[in-house]
């Protein structure tokens, strides 16, 4: 088992960074996973962890040992790719075993670890047959075994259900935490999807450009992103953003007014930070999930924080209704109680839960909360 460390490493290819300046501690035996969309340097990052690039500058530790310029089958390390790179001509036992022919690994040693591997990922029946008798489930799980008979320090995986069905990822993605814990070594994983940052990671690193964005935990990058592109990146439907807001102060408080929209009342937790941000052009966040149908409030409750639009949209889903407004260029998304009755054209008012709005920067588009 074994700790990943980054230490300002910049990658660049020609004149372009694709990475820069990443400075991260992976733990030992932790979940890690890189998420940002194509092109902002979370497979190079994961390449380089498995010397199949090498850094511009800066220094990639594993454990404790230096790896620039260490040959990749000399680090220890078992990669799984986007696509299975299974050999087509040798059933799934010679698949899971080549590695280990290669290192010169006794026959009986490469029996038993294939066996083990197998077993707990429920393949043991299918050791026998070639990869085109297989379903993309079955050959997934034999890429995963290929990597566990290496007993590795670190697993690298490059997106490896990005080729599967939406049900099989939602399967296989249990398959890969279930695994995580039963083998107790260090992942790195990287994806485009935050669904699957958000489900699997232990912490999540979110990538943009090639710099790091923010890193923590994915309750902390959901509940208090550090930015727009955080913000806008981490939950589905995205968050919706409000330009042209405007912190105001009177004898009711401290309260954000949303152009064609209405008033949100700041609460006392953060007052404070909305102060600093009047005057300045601001960007007003709320996620879709915080909004409310005012007609489904009980009696009594708080109607300080509304806001109403005409309705554009209306998504029946079953277990919520999904509501698409919009006034003066300005789009909201809402995920509300199947009860709700939306009409298309007519306007809809809707309770803001206060206690998560988020506020931002309209220029350096950090958040002030």
């Amino acid at each position: 088992m074994a700790r990943v460390s980054f230490v300002h490493v910049y990658k660049r290819f020609d004149k372009v960074d694709v990475v820069r300046d990443i400075n991260l501690e992976v733990k030992d035996r932790e979940f890690l996973v890189l998420v940002g969309p194509s092109g902002c340097g979370k497979s190079t990052c994961l390449r380089m962890i498995a010397g199949l690039e090498e850094p511009t500058a800066g220094e990639i530790y594993i454990g404790d040992t230096l790896v620039n310029g260490v040959e990749p089958k000399e680090r220890n390390v078992a990669m799984v790719f986007q696509n299975y790179a299974l050999y087509p001509h040798m059933n799934v036992f010679d698949n899971m075993a080549f590695s280990l022919k290669l290192r010169g690994v006794p026959r009986q040693e490469i029996k038993k670890r294939v066996q083990e591997a197998a077993e707990i990922l429920e393949i043991a029946h299918l050791l026998n047959r070639k990869p085109k008798e297989l379903s993309g489930g079955q050959r997934q799980r034999v890429a995963l075994g290929r990597a566990i008979v290496r007993d590795a320090q670190v697993f690298l995986m490059d997106e490896p259900l990005s080729n599967l069905d939406a049900k099989l990822r939602v399967q296989m993605r249990a398959e890969i935490i279930k695994l995580h814990r039963r083998v107790q070594t260090t992942f790195v994983y990287v994806t485009h999807d935050q669904v699957e940052a958000m489900t699997m990671g232990d912490r999540i690193v979110v990538l943009h450009q090639g710099e790091i964005q923010q890193m923590g935990p994915p309750q902390e990058l959901y509940d208090h992103p550090a930015n727009m592109f955080v913000a806008g990146f981490i939950g589905s439907p995205a968050m919706n953003f409000f330009p042209g807001a405007q912190v105001v102060e009177d004898e009711g408080g401290v309260s954000i007014m949303l152009d064609g929209f209405g008033r949100v009342q700041v609460p006392a937790c953060y007052v404070e930070k909305a102060r600093a941000a009047k005057g300045r052009q601001v960007i007003f966040g709320i996620r879709p999930e915080h909004l409310r149908d005012a007609t489904l409030l009980p009696a009594g409750a708080d109607t300080a924080s509304m806001i109403m639009a005409p309705v554009d949209v209306v998504e029946h889903l079953g277990s919520e209704v999904q509501v698409h407004m919009s006034a003066n260029g300005t789009t909201v998304v809402a995920r509300l109680d199947p009860r709700s009755h939306p009409v298309v054209g007519e306007p809809l008012r809707l309770q803001v839960d206060a206690e998560q709005i988020h506020l931002f920067d309209a220029e350096t588009e950090k958040a002030y909360f």
